[in-house]
Formats: C-alpha cells, sequence, structure tokens
C-alpha cells in the first residue's frame, strides 16, 4: 500500500504545475492542484475504502479537473449532508491509526477540511462529492483557474489575524463569490452548521470588513463587500449587488401603493424587512424623486402616489 501511495503521489507531482504572486513580503506559489488537498483525498480513498468488495481506486485526471473515487458508500453515519462536521470515523479503523502514525494523514482525523481548504482558499469551487453513492465514494476536484484576487484577499486578513482562515469563513466567502448573495438559511446547508452559528460567523466576517449585512430579521441578506470585489477586480460587480436592494425596495412600496392607495413608515418596515430609519430614508427618497407625496407628520404619516 505504502508503495502504491508513492508511486501515484509522484504520478501525480509531475503534473503540478505552479505560478508565483507577490503577497506582501513574500511571495507565494500557487498550484493548479493543491498537493496536501489531494494527499488527503488519496489517503482517504486507501484507508476508507471497502476491502470486502471487489474493484480498484481510481485516480483520473483530465481537462476538466482530478477525480478520485474508491469502492464502498460512505462510512456509516457520514453523509452529503454531514461529512464536513461528522465526527471522525473509518472504516478500517487500525489501517487509519497506522496511516495516522506514520504521518500520512491528518492525526486530528479532519482530513476533508484540508481537502476543502485546499480548493477554496484559491477561488476556486468547493470539492464535489455528489456523484457518490451507496457503492462508489467519488471526489471531483475541479480544474478552474485560480482567482488570484481572492487569494490575495484571504492572505491579507492571514497577515492582519496571525491564523488561517478558518474552513466555515472560507465556505461562506466561496459560495458569496459564486452567487453574490445569499440568506443564512443558504450559507447553513454549505457549512453544515446551525443557522445561530452560521450568524455569528457572519457578524465576524462583517467586522472584519470582508462581508456586509442587508436588511433585517429572517429577510437579512449578506453579499461581499466593497473591499473584497475590489480586491478581485470586480467593482462593478458590488455595485449592481449594492444598488439591487434600494431599487427592489422602491419597487415594492410603489406597489404596496398601487394596490391598497397608500402606505405607512410601519408597513414599509414590514414589507422590506427594514428598520425605522431605513424606512424614513426610502420614503423620504422617493418623495425627492416626486414619486409620492406625505400627508400627516410622523406617526399619523400616510404616504400615496402623486
Amino acid at each position: 500500500m505504502l508503495q502504491t501511495f508513492e508511486e501515484i503521489e509522484q504520478f501525480f507531482k509531475a503534473r503540478v504545475e505552479e505560478e508565483e504572486i507577490e503577497s506582501g513580503l513574500f511571495r507565494v506559489s500557487i498550484p493548479n492542484y493543491d498537493r496536501r488537498a489531494f494527499r488527503e483525498a488519496f489517503v482517504n480513498a486507501l484507508v476508507h475504502r471497502d476491502y470486502s468488495r471487489l474493484g480498484a481506486i481510481h485516480v483520473k485526471l483530465d481537462t476538466d479537473g482530478l477525480s478520485i473515487s474508491s469502492p464502498g458508500g460512505f462510512v456509516d453515519g457520514v453523509t452529503l449532508q454531514n461529512i464536513l462536521t461528522v465526527a471522525p470515523r473509518s472504516r478500517n479503523p487500525l489501517l487509519a491509526d497506522i496511516i495516522k502514525r506514520i504521518g500520512l494523514a491528518e492525526r486530528t482525523g479532519r482530513g476533508i477540511d484540508r481537502i476543502y481548504e485546499g480548493m477554496l482558499r484559491y477561488g476556486r469551487p468547493a470539492p464535489d462529492y455528489s456523484m457518490s453513492d451507496a457503492y462508489t465514494v467519488t471526489l471531483r476536484m475541479s480544474g478552474a483557474e485560480a482567482d488570484l484576487g481572492f487569494l490575495k484577499m484571504i492572505l491579507q486578513r492571514e497577515e492582519q489575524t496571525g491564523e488561517a482562515m478558518p474552513i466555515d469563513s472560507l465556505i461562506i466567502l466561496s459560495r458569496l463569490r459564486e452567487e453574490r448573495r445569499l440568506a443564512t438559511a443558504d450559507l447553513s446547508v454549505s457549512v453544515q452548521k446551525s443557522d445561530t452559528e452560521i450568524r455569528a460567523t457572519l457578524e465576524k466576517l462583517v467586522e472584519a470588513g470582508l462581508v456586509e449585512a442587508h436588511g433585517t430579521g429572517r429577510a437579512r441578506t449578506y453579499t461581499l463587500s466593497a473591499k473584497v470585489y475590489q480586491h478581485t477586480g470586480q467593482e462593478a460587480a458590488y455595485v449592481r449587488q449594492a444598488g439591487f436592494d434600494k431599487l427592489q425596495q422602491e419597487q415594492m412600496v410603489l406597489k404596496y401603493i398601487d394596490a391598497h392607495g397608500s402606505i405607512k413608515r410601519a408597513d414599509v418596515m414590514e414589507l422590506c424587512h427594514i428598520d425605522r430609519n431605513q424606512a424614513y430614508r426610502l420614503l423620504t427618497r422617493l418623495k425627492k424623486q416626486k414619486t409620492i407625496r406625505q400627508s400627516g407628520e410622523r406617526k399619523a404619516a400616510i404616504y400615496a402616489r402623486y
């Protein structure tokens, strides 16, 4: 088995291509495939495969990416929905212990984190296990180009904090990079933790200036911050995202007035899931545009079309 591992690793190394970028005072290598991620993925295939089944472990490299498949489904208790958070377990515990002792695998049993980190920190898609079934575990690692701006942003943050970016934060930043705007519930599925835990991570990212929050309550959504879009050279994309809320809210208010004849500030707060001050600014903006007019003052104020 050790001989097989060494041979496959040599084949892999021969196909790794690297470029370098400058980040602060250091030069950082960017491989087309992360070595640690591959190492952990291949070791997992060797250690956790079902040796009672016939069949071989397959490692395939093509123009779209790298795939590793091994006989047998996930170990009992491991699913696609908890693969990131379930307690480490092995189908072959003695073999797993030997591999850890000789230094081939993570002693913590959290090699899955290394696989995710090796993809996400370079701005690449997350590892894909969706092709797995009851008979085979299949991992797909995309061969997409690295997002250099995203990587530099991660490196800068790690330099500021003096520690590696947590895997939960990497997953959240990656999802927002791909899908632009998401709610807590959307991110909970990806990180595989509770909404409460996700909100705590999101607020830390907001404080760090990497994420911006929009709205309140259950309608609260998150986008990458202007600073991140600037790092990745997508300033226009940020403007489109940041401006979306205002335009959408204005249209919602106008449609409400068209349907009901008028609207109050409390209605605006409930309709758009925003606080009192945000509702005031929204209504003031519409008044300045001569789109609506105000009757009454303070709590008795009613707003209708011109």
